[in-house]
């Protein structure tokens, strides 16, 4: 019963033809039962053991090693001679590639949490009903309570189903429900209807929802809602809904393995048709067969030197890696790819209370009265110091710090707050901070009390436990506490009676101390105390004193405020009726106002910096609260989210202020709001989906059941660590410290991240290029391979892949955070860094194919054969004028290969110490900025010798050693790399990097008229049809939500302005 809060519950009980006394018929249950099933959440299906081992094979790269696997271990099946043993050492090494790499997934998949099944632990075992074919309660399984039966709740409860109030049994009902709502304190609930159709949760005080729990009192609910049909129920159906979507890298991954698939293909077949004319050479025997089949070896071996088989191995380990270090920052990430996702991140959407907060409650000011007579009222105003529980800070008087047992009325205020009290601040020596028991508001004033230290207690001395309560102990041991008037709607206000104790000769009679909303108690006060003395409230005084309320309350601070007073002579206890609540606020009347405190949950110290760092990084940071529309903005100007005096209208809207606007309004705003207030679960879930539709990049913060939606459909889902175990489960991310300065850290590690693979990606593509471009080179020119599969197996697995993973040690650039996000949308490889990888990689295919050439043609240990020799080996033969005095089987020898495979290897090494920077000089980012790298280096050189010079390994990757002076040659062919490197570096820097500038400069310098004046970037600017590009639309979108203007930060960017201007 959707509507259920706008009936009286008479209405509702009507509805389901059933009275509060006697309940459901067992015929009414039976009906109910098979109409709406049992009260209970689906379980969800996980996949099986075999799905999920097929999952890991559906990756293309990941298929053409497998293909290419296959396919070497049939021809190895048939090989002959000494070299059928390592003929099987290349499938069988990317067999074990492949198996560990699903044995690794499928771990990480059956180790995954399900945050659906994880919503079960919310639902409640069992529940107390009344039905007619028992007296009294009866407890029941929760399972089986159905629409329309009459349910009891108690303090400590759990609420088996969404239940509207009928009764209620106490003199209050509050309710946790913040795992539903967020809110950080208990709600007070009542029976009256709620005329309003579009109420949002947090409204329907008249409901109880499935799964909070009953903090005190006792009630009868009827139940309109079970099993799906609850707020919980509608959760669980929304997260189900939700389609995982593949992060950023994975596309890019997925786009770069199609690519490569496309690449090898064709190199593959081209290598293989253009040498259809050799295969009936001598060396083949004649037969076209057998040539065929060793040209279609060498087509496999382009293959496999092509594709990068250590690159899934080296993103993993980067990835770990990274993990590690935001763990070391608070930021736990749950899903790997969701590391590098970070680094692309263009919104986050933030939650206030104890993300951007501390929620932490804490009194900042406070005033009593100094003088209300004549006409006159002055007030004494303080501020008080520290934003956690931690019992420490100062009291000051403008800029005078004060002690507080100078100020009677200050003396007084103390003691109100102890005893009007059911707090107590606790010292977890665990974690090293303090924590509240009870409400955060009553904590807040027992932590005011510690600060206040008004009978100026010695501390010195007192263990951490021992400080959490001392200068309240010493209050409480002045008075009793003989009982207390709880917090009711109607009076807004509670009271506690309390006796002076044996302690205190100078005690003048039983008092009662009142708190509660400023309004209601000053209405009911006849008089204020000013210092030692009562005098009467004047109306012009109690006008002063709700204006600095009012001010307090809508000023910048939006303070809560809370009105203390007391009543010097109370009746009696025997006279007062304590089980009628109606009574209560006769016994509060007549009150003496003492003071006011206004408190907040205050903004954590270091967020606003973070934003800071975020809007000059280009990245939106939105606000999402469950708090109203001013406290909200309040929050924000304080943060930096927006300025001072900047104007609101279209930056921040209600829940129904949203709801209000056409779908298309809706996404426009989402596109430029920074404060989202009053929200739903819902809303969280349709503002990821807008902002998905105009391509942003969202880190959505959550904690509660209800925010598991939002933070499953966001590409960031970001937990508190506080947080439930359904956020938990449903997030890629969980934040132990709570802290939004843990997500903008979590942020710069990504995209430091990033930038660390396309460095050990653009090295391990490069080395794939040259070898690629080495096996092309001589199956085209008809020269002797100069390398093997096993010694490319060995290059990309082993050699290659020590120093990629040290790359990923590389320490970030430092202006990373001054950076626009990176376009998702872009290629993993385009363009300029496309031009690069080619260049380098045909650097090094040339010099390994020039390394065994050399050896040919011009070692003295070699044959120094001429290069038409060398170009037609395959003809060599006794019978043959051409190689007259040639030993055949000089051209198998394995020098060449040796002497290819070293180059090779020494070029890699230096290519890795050229990828500290992408762009900056060796001379500005020397090596030794990573030490990882350099021991990486020296273990793959050990490696390489260990391959060369012990048995029998030699003989496996067909390899000898090297004298020095073929070392010297090796040397010579593989330095020049840095100084090609450094050229590329040094053209990126200079010119490519600069060709965006400096053709906007061109064309911004005047302003010119025109249809673009109006296009909101670059007023007056005209770019020639170029803003019609994609990557236009993209920069022009990361600065516009940038949150320092536009216009300022373009020109700034451009060298157009000063920062200053």
């Amino acid at each position: 019963m959707e509507e259920a809060h706008l009936l009286s519950a008479a209405d509702v009980l009507r509805r389901f033809s059933v009275t509060a006394e006697g309940g459901l018929t067992l015929e009414q249950v039976t009906d109910a039962r098979e109409r709406y099933g049992p009260n209970e959440l689906p379980t969800e299906e996980g996949k099986s053991l075999w799905e999920l081992v097929v999952e890991q094979f559906e990756d293309l790269l990941v298929r053409i090693l497998l293909l290419a696997a296959l396919v070497s271990f049939v021809l190895a099946w048939f090989e002959e001679g000494e070299e059928t043993t390592t003929a099987f050492v290349e499938p069988l090494v990317i067999m074990l590639i492949l198996v560990a790499n699903a044995i690794v997934g499928v771990w990480q998949e059956r180790n995954a949490e399900s945050a659906i099944e994880a919503l079960k632990e919310y639902e409640p075992e069992m529940g107390k009903v009344i039905r007619s074919d028992r007296k009294g309660v009866q407890r029941i399984r929760a399972r089986d309570i159905v629409p329309g039966d009459i349910v009891e709740v108690a303090v400590g409860d759990k609420v088996p189903a969404d239940l509207r109030l009928i009764e209620i049994k106490s003199t209050t009902l509050r309710v946790d429900q913040s795992i539903l709502t967020g809110e950080s304190v208990s709600v007070t609930k009542h029976t009256d209807a709620i005329p309003d159709p579009r109420a949002v949760n947090q409204d329907k005080k008249n409901m109880l929802f499935s799964g909070t729990n009953i903090a005190s009192g006792k009630a009868l609910g009827v139940a309109v809602a079970t099993g799906l049909h609850t707020e919980l129920g509608k959760i669980r159906s929304q997260m189900a809904a939700v389609e995982p979507e593949r992060t950023p890298l994975q596309r890019k991954l997925d786009e770069f393995g199609r690519q490569l698939s496309h690449a090898i293909s064709v190199i593959c077949v081209a290598v293989w048709v253009i040498n259809i004319g050799h295969f009936a050479d001598p060396a083949h025997g004649g037969s076209w067969l057998r040539g065929a089949v060793y040209y279609f070896k060498i087509a496999v071996a382009l293959a496999v030197a092509a594709i990068p088989e250590g690159l899934p191995a080296v993103i993993t380990t980067c990835l770990a890696l990274g993990t590690r270090r935001m763990a070391r920052k608070n930021a736990i990430v749950r899903s790997l790819p969701s590391v590098e996702t970070l680094g692309c991140t263009s919104v986050i959407c933030s939650d206030k209370t104890g993300t951007l907060t501390t929620n932490q409650m804490s009194v900042c000011r406070m005033f009593v009265v100094a003088e209300a007579e004549a006409g006159a009222c002055r007030l004494h105003e303080f501020t008080i110091s520290g934003t956690t529980y931690t019992p420490e800070g100062e009291v000051r008087q403008g800029e005078q710090l004060v002690r507080c047992g100078q100020f009677d009325g200050l003396v007084e205020l103390a003691t109100i707050c102890a005893l009007c009290n059911d707090s107590a601040l606790d010292y977890n020596e665990a974690k090293g901070v303090y924590e509240k028991v009870g409400e955060a508001t009553e904590t807040a004033l027992t932590c005011l009390v510690e600060k206040m230290n008004v009978f100026d207690t010695d501390l010195k001395g007192l263990s951490r436990v021992e400080r959490a309560g001392a200068c309240n102990s010493v209050i409480k041991q002045l008075m009793r506490k003989e009982f207390t008037l709880e917090f009711s709607r109607d009076r807004k206000s509670m009271s506690v009676y309390c006796t002076p104790t044996r302690a205190d000769p100078k005690a003048q009679g039983s008092k009662m101390f009142v708190k509660g909303a400023p309004e209601s108690v000053i209405e009911r006060c006849s008089s204020v105390r000013v210092g030692s003395r009562t005098v009467p409230l004047s109306a012009t005084s109690r006008e002063h004193i709700l204006a600095k309320i009012r001010d307090w309350g809508s000023g910048s601070d939006t303070l809560r405020c809370l009105a203390l007073a007391t009543r010097d002579t109370p009746p009696r206890k025997e006279d007062m009726q304590l089980d009628d609540c109606s009574q209560f606020v006769q016994y509060e009347t007549g009150l003496t106002f003492v003071g006011c405190v206004g408190m907040l949950d205050p903004p954590r110290p270091e967020v606003a910096a973070c934003i800071t760092r975020c809007s000059r990084a280009g990245i939106r940071v939105v606000m999402i609260t469950g708090d109203n529309k001013g406290t909200a903005v309040a929050i924000c100007r304080r943060l930096g989210i927006f300025g001072d005096t900047e104007d609101v209208l279209g930056k921040a809207y209600t829940g129904r202020e949203f709801d209000d606007l056409s779908p298309e309004q809706q996404r426009q705003a989402c596109r430029t709001a920074r404060c989202f207030a009053r929200v739903e679960p819902a809303h969280k879930s349709r503002i990821v989906e807008n902002l998905q539709s105009f391509n942003e990049i969202t880190a959505m913060t959550g904690d509660g059941v209800n925010d598991a939606p939002a933070l499953k459909k966001a590409e960031i889902g970001i937990a508190m660590g506080s947080g439930t175990a359904v956020a938990k489960s449903a997030a890629e991310m969980v934040l132990s410290d709570d802290n939004f300065a843990s997500i903008v850290a979590a942020v710069e590690e990504g995209r430091a991240i990033y930038n660390n693979m396309k460095q050990f990606i653009r090295y391990l593509i490069s080395s794939n290029v040259g070898e690629v471009v080495c096996i092309f080179l001589t199956a085209i020119l008809g020269l002797p391979e100069a390398l093997i599969p096993v010694q490319l197996l060995w290059v990309n697995l082993v050699t290659d892949g020590l120093p990629a993973t040290a790359l990923g040690f590389n320490p970030p650039d430092l202006d990373i955070m001054e950076k626009l996000p990176r376009n998702p949308r872009e290629a993993l490889i385009s363009g300029w860094l496309f031009f690069r990888y080619l260049a380098i990689g045909v650097y090094v295919g040339l010099a390994t194919v020039a390394a065994a050439t050399w050896w040919f043609l011009y070692d003295a240990e070699g044959p120094q054969v001429t290069f038409h020799q060398l170009r037609n080996f395959l003809k060599c033969s006794e019978d043959n004028p051409l190689f007259a005095g040639i030993d055949c089987e000089v051209f198998e020898s394995r020098f060449p290969t040796t002497m290819a495979l070293s180059v090779l290897v020494t070029i890699e090494m230096c290519n890795a110490l050229n990828s500290v920077s992408e762009n900056q000089s060796l001379l500005r980012m020397p090596p030794w900025l990573n030490p990882w790298l350099l021991g990486a280096v020296v273990m793959s050189m050990a490696l390489h010798f260990l391959i060369l010079l012990v048995p029998p390994l030699p003989l496996i990757f067909q390899v000898t050693p090297l004298s020095g002076r073929q070392w010297g040659v090796v040397l010579q062919m593989s330095l020049p790399v840095i100084l090609l490197d450094e050229a590329l570096k040094y053209l990126s820097r200079h010119h490519v990097d600069g060709v965006l500038e400096t053709f906007m400069q061109a064309w911004c310098k005047q302003p010119l008229p025109g249809p673009h004046a109006t296009r909101g970037w670059l007023p007056g600017c005209h770019f020639n049809g170029w803003e019609q590009t994609e990557e236009f639309v993209f920069i022009q979108e990361r600065w516009t939500v940038s949150g320092l203007g536009p216009e300022k930060k373009a020109r700034e960017r451009l060298g157009l302005v000063s920062a200053a201007s």
